[in-house]
């Protein structure tokens, strides 16, 4: 029986619908690689988030937009194949669509990892101690820095010394909290505050935003944790910027804390 005029045009709205899912096919996984590029991109803007590794999404969605690709092709194939046939006066097609299966499996398959991969990414991991005990973010005290050491609590403290000494920096105090504590029969871990400054740097400092002699002289905290861990603690020099007002020009008066904090990493 030869073929009519509706069965090409079945043939070819079957072609289109295929057309039609390929190109859904690369869409969505266009969407998915971006999703991870984005999550990575908001992450390095937040380093409150916890850190997380969104690789795979790009996997997957290089994965979709291939799959696609192919369902196109061998939809083109299928057609010509499909009218070549009916061209002939016959169809060889008697059985199901065996590209709808192997889409359908494929599609399975992928959507199944997909599902795992992103209960995995919404477990909470445990934070990276490694970059923590490189240096604390700012976030979890506002305006204070904590910086790990690898000295004890004495050892930082008596770096610090010497090196404000070599800078001609003025040590005006050093306050031993956890010896004082130990004094009135209380325990507390090793703890102990520099305060040091220079007049000729503090002074035009106070000169241009007179509130800032509340944070002067300079502080640096030397502390240890739970976990005996030593921190260097201090005010981040953006943070007494943006709080008194201060001129650009001179925060770099107070940024030395900042580099003597780093010296005894």
């Amino acid at each position: 029986m030869a073929a009519g005029p509706t069965d090409y045009l079945a043939a070819e709205r079957t072609f289109l619908a295929w057309i039609r899912t390929g190109l859904a096919l690369m869409g969505f996984g266009f969407v998915v690689a971006r999703f991870g590029l984005f999550l990575r991109t908001l992450q390095m803007a937040e380093p409150s988030l916890p850190a997380q590794s969104y690789g795979l999404s790009f996997w997957f969605g290089t994965a979709l937009i291939i799959l696609g690709v192919i369902v196109n092709i061998l939809s083109a194939s299928h057609h010509l194949h499909l009218v070549k046939d009916l061209n002939q006066g016959g169809s060889d097609f008697k059985r199901p669509s065996t590209l709808a299966i192997v889409v359908a499996l494929t599609l399975a398959v992928v959507g199944l990892g997909m599902a795992i991969y992103l209960v995995w990414v919404g477990q909470p991991k445990p934070a990276n101690i490694g970059h923590q005990e490189k240096a604390m973010t700012s976030n979890a005290d506002p305006g204070i820095i904590n910086v790990a050491s690898s000295h004890s609590v004495d050892e930082a403290v008596e770096k610090l010394k010497e090196m404000l000494q070599s800078k001609g920096v003025k040590l005006f105090a050093l306050v031993d909290h956890s010896g004082e504590a130990e004094k009135v029969g209380l325990a507390m871990r090793p703890t102990k505050l520099l305060i040091f400054g220079n007049p000729k740097a503090g002074t035009p400092l106070m000169i241009a935003s007179p509130t800032i002699a509340i944070d002067l002289p300079l502080k640096i905290l030397v502390w240890e944790d739970s976990n005996s861990k030593v921190w260097i603690s201090y005010n981040s020099p953006a943070y007494l910027q943006a709080r008194h007002n201060l001129p650009p020009q001179l925060v770099q008066n107070i940024a030395v804390v900042e580099a003597l904090a780093r010296a005894v990493e």
